[in-house]
């Protein structure tokens, strides 16, 4: 029976199916993406292809239940967006450290930096998710999937709302696979010199993009067409300007190496200012979050627990407290296992206890940073690379402090010891930037916390288990760019390849601290603009955002703020509408179907170049010239056609009282 605590009475949540499905899930789910990290250096979101296919599955049981599907896609996502450790575990081998991935050794340092990154988002779940008004936009896709699917909601909304998912999704996921086809591109860009300089223009023909600004809003929107404008207005031309163009190098390679070389860490720079800043900001919801915790522990103990809502129950904080004090015992022992050569074998115990303390304090800057990273533009746009920079840069830092003037081998040892310790902080950036999203879906469908945290760990559990074969069949088959031995057809692993390079860089002496310090300055001053702006209610400027759009690509940019600037429009119609919020919720269902069309396509194409081993498997033509301007043209037409559509939707919604109105389903 139904309590006050528990308004949904019995209902299936964490089951032993649901967690059987998320596991066979994960092998599929993670295993295309660690190969497209390692190819691409970027990583899909698997929270909504996993609710979509959780949804098929489960149909066939009649007590199945949106909590339930929210389940499978927390345990999904959760292993596959730790794949993102192939940003850093590689680079153990490109240093000449390790000749392949020892599975006891590496499934321990995957599996203990994503239980961490567990524990230590449970209390971010209160300042950032309850606590804030972060748009959080794929987790809002997800649930939005999730509800839709389930039928949560009105009968004339779910009708509508359903058809708008599955053809936007059709339209999202039918153009990439065209673009992959080279019948359209994927993408277009246009470098060009800038007085004795360079820079380029370019974007990606990237529906997902449009949803992601549409969710986020403008203020986020502006935000990262202003870092984008820094970038690539004066950056860029600057930088290749001091360069000069290599004889034998066309513009376009030329900017793109400064833009990677140099401007990529002046980004750096300014997400590191703007991460601490952010930080300070939030450090207020975050005591907030662990003194609610405490409470309702105490709650707990004083037989008062089912007075809690299951909505607000997580994981008990002295549970979260002890696993992450018992965990640094595991973490101890990794270390050791680093520390048996010189310089460390030296002085192993202080080395050991100083980075167990770096763990301890990084973990907790950097959960919270990567979870508003997610709130703010989402999990799969999120630089966690940026994160794993600046955690491989301290930690660099405090070995060379320790070990001044090492060369030779023992260099070696400290690069490869920093990058080890950098893979735990990972582990903790990675869940983190995924956790909050799956608990934002999990609020907005009235999941129970403490469940979806349970499941979190189950998933790392089988993401860790499952990621280091991968990693070796793809060492023997390609290896990797950088190693010794590597061939033309090695893989690139971009992200693994830069962030050894900075810890050699450091280690070595010889990195760059002036781009940096740049960005850290340009970081400290858009944290007083946002702050000037705040002050007089003219608006605002997210510094996390603004350090984004300097640090990433263009082409992942670009449309972020176009989707963004067609969301405020729409939202402005919406509101004088019949029923502005169901026209406003249409708007949201339309972004949902962009996000999760192209989402499901990119696992998909992940495994066909997965199981192919080519990078264009789907390719019919040889590139065209013509190509990119029919792209646009479709591109622009696709996506205003159907906002268009939504609008003629949303505009006959009926209204309480009209005889077409059926009263919204409950799925609580």
């Amino acid at each position: 029976m139904a309590s006050a605590a528990d308004p949904r009475g019995s209902v299936k949540e964490l089951t032993l199916r649901g967690i059987i499905l998320g596991a066979i899930l994960t092998v599929v789910l993670t295993a295309a993406n660690v190969y497209a990290g390692l190819k691409i250096g970027l990583t899909v979101a698997t929270s909504i292809p996993a609710a979509v296919i959780s949804m098929a599955v489960l149909r066939s049981f009649r007590d199945s239940t949106i909590q339930e599907n929210n389940i499978v896609q927390t345990i999904a996502s959760a292993a596959g967006t730790l794949s993102a450790i192939v940003f850093v575990l590689p680079g153990l081998i490109m240093v000449g450290w390790w000749t392949g991935f020892p599975y006891w050794l590496s499934v321990a340092v995957i599996g203990v930096g994503g239980i961490l990154g567990v524990m230590y988002s449970v209390p971010l779940r209160r300042a950032l998710v309850t606590g804030t008004d972060l748009p959080f936009p794929e987790g809002v896709a997800a649930a939005e999937v999730l509800k839709v699917g389930t039928g949560a909601g009105g009968a004339e909304e779910n009708r509508r709302g359903l058809l708008m998912i599955v053809w936007s999704s059709i339209a999202s996921a039918g153009f990439a696979a065209l673009a992959q086809t080279r019948l359209l591109v994927a993408d277009a860009a246009k470098a060009f010199k800038v007085g004795s300089g360079g820079s380029a223009v370019s974007g990606s023909m990237s529906m997902l993009l449009i949803g992601v600004g549409h969710l986020v809003g403008l203020t986020v929107g502006i935000a990262m067409f202003v870092g984008l404008l820094i970038s690539w207005v004066y950056l860029v031309p600057h930088y290749t300007a001091l360069a000069g163009q290599p004889a034998g190098t066309d513009v376009g390679a030329w900017v793109n190496d400064v833009f990677r070389n140099k401007v990529r860490f002046i980004g750096a720079g300014t997400i590191g200012v703007a991460s601490i800043w952010t930080l300070l900001k939030i450090i207020g919801p975050i005591i907030k979050g662990v003194t609610d915790a405490l409470a309702a522990s105490r709650a707990r103990k004083a037989g008062k627990g089912d007075e809690l809502p299951l909505t607000e129950r997580d994981i008990p904080i002295g549970i979260v407290g002890i696993s992450i004090l018992v965990l640094m015992i595991p973490v101890a022992l990794l270390l050791y296992a680093f520390a048996g050569t010189d310089p460390i074998a030296s002085t192993p115990t202080a080395t050991i206890l100083v980075s167990i303390l770096y763990i301890l304090i990084a973990g907790v800057v950097i959960a919270a940073v990567t979870g508003y990273m997610a709130g703010l533009i989402g999990a799969s746009n999120s630089p966690v690379s940026g994160v794993g920079i600046l955690s491989v840069l301290g930690i660099a830092l405090i070995l060379a402090a320790l070990f001044p003037g090492v060369t030779g081998d023992a260099s070696k040892s400290l690069v490869a010891f920093a990058l080890f310790v950098t893979a735990v902080i990972f582990g903790v950036a990675t869940i983190a930037n995924n956790n909050l999203q799956d608990l934002k879906t999990g609020q907005l469908v009235d999941a129970t916390p403490w469940r979806q945290q349970v499941a979190l760990v189950l998933g790392v559990v089988f993401g860790a288990a499952v990621i280091p074969p991968i990693l070796d069949l793809l060492n023997t088959a390609f290896g990797f760019q950088g190693a010794p031995g590597a061939t033309a057809n090695s893989l690139a692993a971009p992200q693994a390849a830069l962030i050894s390079a900075i810890a050699q860089g450091v280690l070595g002496g010889n990195l760059d601290w002036g781009l940096i310090g740049l960005g850290a300055g340009i970081g400290v001053a858009i944290v007083v603009i946002d702050e000037v702006l705040k002050a007089t209610k003219r608006g605002a400027l997210p510094p996390l955002a603004v350090g984004m759009g300097i640090y990433l690509p263009m082409a992942l940019t670009l449309l972020i703020p176009v989707g963004a600037a067609l969301g405020h429009f729409y939202d402005k119609w919406a509101v004088k509408q019949r029923n502005p919020e169901f026209a406003q919720r249409m708007g949201v269902l339309l972004a949902t179907g962009l996000i999760v069309g192209e989402s499901l396509f990119g696992v998909v194409f992940a495994g066909l170049v997965a199981a192919t081993g080519k990078d264009a498997p789907l390719a019919l033509v040889e590139e065209n010239a013509w190509a990119v301007p029919v792209s646009i043209v479709a591109f622009v037409a696709i996506v205003l056609g159907f906002y268009a559509w939504t609008k003629r939707e949303a505009a006959v919604a009926a209204l309480p009282g009209d005889d077409a109105f059926t009263p919204e389903a409950t799925y609580r």
